[in-house]
């Protein structure tokens, strides 16, 4: 018998930390609390959950900085919830390696449709895969080591950087609308947001392009979504 997946919930407002709790346990999951950022990096280590749960607003650290010291060691999937639903807060969220933003108040069924889906993907990810390695001239793509190099130069990408960059470049010259990019990397269409894509095409361009207005690898077909083209 599988073992139940493990959720750790970094959140100091206990009326909200109790309900995750009972839910997510109410769903098969096996939870733990942590109340303050120090806590959650101990049992990040001692735990090695399988999925965070992280609010960005924390009585002793910033959530960005402890979604930025976890992603340094970990590639644990990291959700962040945020009562500030501002773009430039989910920026960098999703900047500093977090693979999703939910704004409060939210649903929970939502929620657990985003973890399900997020540790669904993450199960397909780990599954042997053909054509591991693909190169468009200097651009390398290592599915594999998770690495990508220009030039012989690492480029430093998230996991969720990667798989965006994978996809598209595996699908080249094909072009994929927002919702289709979020059902094939995070595997939702339905709850995603659209602006996710957005900020995730705009930091592959930042890290992979010399003029990221004037792309290289991965253009805009305007009105209808993207698509990596060496044309």
């Amino acid at each position: 018998m599988n073992r139940p997946r493990k959720i750790l919930v970094i959140e100091d407002e206990k009326d909200i930390s109790r309900v995750l709790k009972d839910y997510l346990t109410n769903n098969g999951y096996e939870v733990f609390v942590a109340e303050n950022g120090q806590e959650g990096l101990k049992l990040i280590d001692t735990l090695s959950p399988d999925f965070i749960i992280l609010d960005i607003m924390l009585p002793d650290m910033d959530g960005i900085e402890l979604c930025r010291q976890t992603r340094e060691a970990y590639n644990t999937p990291i959700l962040i919830l945020s009562a500030r639903g501002s773009d430039t807060d989910k920026v960098l969220g999703l900047g500093f390696g977090a693979d999703d933003y939910m704004t409060k108040p939210f649903s929970l069924s939502e929620l657990v449709a985003r973890i399900n889906a997020h540790l669904r993907r993450e199960s397909m990810d780990s599954r042997p895969k053909h054509d591991e390695l693909l190169q468009f001239g200097s651009l390398i793509i290592d599915k594999k080591a998770y690495k990508v190099t220009i030039e012989g130069e690492e480029i430093s990408l998230s996991a969720k950087e990667f798989e965006l960059l994978y996809y598209l470049s595996k699908h080249k010259n094909q072009v994929f609308s927002k919702s289709q990019l979020l059902d094939a990397i995070w595997g939702y269409d339905t709850y995603g947001d659209e602006s996710t894509i957005t900020v995730y095409i705009r930091r592959l361009r930042e890290k992979l392009e010399s003029d990221p207005s004037n792309p290289t690898y991965i253009k805009t077909v305007w009105g209808v979504g993207y698509k990596f083209s060496l044309d």
